[in-house]
């Protein structure tokens, strides 16, 4: 029978979150990581740190259903809000094994919340678990709440990374494998280059430059980018890579490596380049230096139009779609947002209008996005 029991992390587990994340079922989120979690206190949120411990149920080779257990360690990033309580946000989370055990996790939610007597009114889940009609049906009966989507890559085209360099080219669509190898042969230069103030604001400039066409991606603070890469970077997770045509940085691309998965988190570049597939050559070399140095096995290129739109040219991704799915076309749609509603009337004032009434604040004060 499925179970779970939750309960806040003790101090050695937080001292060695990113181990733990990285071992959860799914090979966690670096959403879900302590450089995350860093960043998020020093932007409204107030982080704290859940474990599940529970046991789910697997078919064997003959058939028969066994119980395995199962921990999972998740980033919940907390935001009081007057009156009502307190609202969790478990970014890209719960991690479990399958979409079954979401309906024992969300017990054990109340569970706790109960047991320690906390004034949580709500909790927005995302978990990285595959959309179908059958999941959303089974996360509609556990009582879950349909919102919209916070993060990019809750659509996104995914790589397998898990064969070697040679493997992994072949295995690209041949649009973008035809890209890396002219670049190549036309001696574009990559470089990783160190996070220095000036690089950094150099690549917050070229991101300023992805809006081009429909995309009116809204940048947050350069702060924000900042603490962010440094964080990662210190962490010894976050590189930052660059092409440059006469001696200016082209394009450029921050990428992470959390645990077996790979991300390409920020880019940007400038217009009317003469460098024919410059941009597809940073991505391969990224991509190709996590394999070598962290072992990466998937790597993602966060955030294309849902599978069912890449071909719809007024969708505001479009153009990111058609980039990304030039190294492959596995894009894959997650469930997205849900929200476990725990005290129904805080509840009903919270969606109805403190939530948009709390971002149109926070945006106005802060010019960030709320989430």
């Amino acid at each position: 029978m499925r179970h779970a029991t939750a309960r806040f992390a003790t101090s050695q587990e937080i001292e060695d979150w990113d181990d733990h994340v990285t071992s959860n079922p799914r090979g966690g989120n670096m959403l879900q990581s302590a450089s995350f979690a860093a960043v998020k206190a020093h932007h409204g949120w107030k982080p704290l740190h859940l474990v599940y411990e529970g046991v789910t149920e697997t078919e064997n080779e003959d058939g028969v259903v066994e119980e395995r257990p199962y921990s999972s360690y998740n980033l919940v990033l907390e935001k009081r809000v007057p009156v009502l309580g307190a609202l969790w946000y478990m970014i890209k989370g719960p991690d479990v094994p399958d979409v079954l055990d979401v309906p024992a996790v969300l017990e054990a939610n109340r569970e706790l919340v109960r047991r320690e007597r906390l004034r949580v009114f709500a909790v927005k889940i995302e978990p990285d678990i595959p959309a179908s009609e059958e999941n959303a049906a089974l996360l509609h009966r556990a009582g879950l709440v349909k919102q919209f989507n916070i993060q990019p890559n809750d659509s996104t085209a995914i790589l397998a990374t898990d064969g070697d360099e040679e493997a992994v080219l072949k295995s690209l669509h041949s649009r973008g494998r035809n890209a890396v190898r002219r670049a190549t042969r036309e001696g574009c230069e990559v470089r990783r280059v160190e996070l220095t103030e000036e690089n950094m604001r150099a690549m917050y400039a070229l991101m300023d430059t992805v809006g081009q066409g429909k995309a009116n991606v809204a940048l947050r603070s350069f702060d924000y980018y900042r603490r962010f890469w440094t964080a990662f970077g210190e962490a010894g997770q976050g590189r930052l890579y660059f092409t440059y045509e006469d001696g200016e940085p082209s394009v450029g691309a921050y990428v992470i490596a959390y645990g077996a998965k790979g991300t390409y988190k920020d880019g940007g570049s400038t217009p009317r380049r003469k460098q024919y597939g410059d941009s597809h050559l940073v991505q391969w070399t990224a991509l190709t230096d996590l394999m070598a140095d962290h072992g990466i096995r998937e790597y993602d290129f966060c955030g294309t139009p849902p599978a069912a739109q890449l071909k719809d040219k007024e969708h505001p991704y479009h153009g990111m779609g058609m980039f990304k799915t030039s190294f492959t076309k596995t894009v894959v749609d997650f469930v997205g947002v849900y929200d476990q509603v725990i005290e129904p009337r805080a509840y009903r004032l919270w969606s109805s209008i403190a939530e948009r009434v709390m971002r149109q604040v926070w945006w106005r004060r802060t010019r960030q996005p709320f989430y």
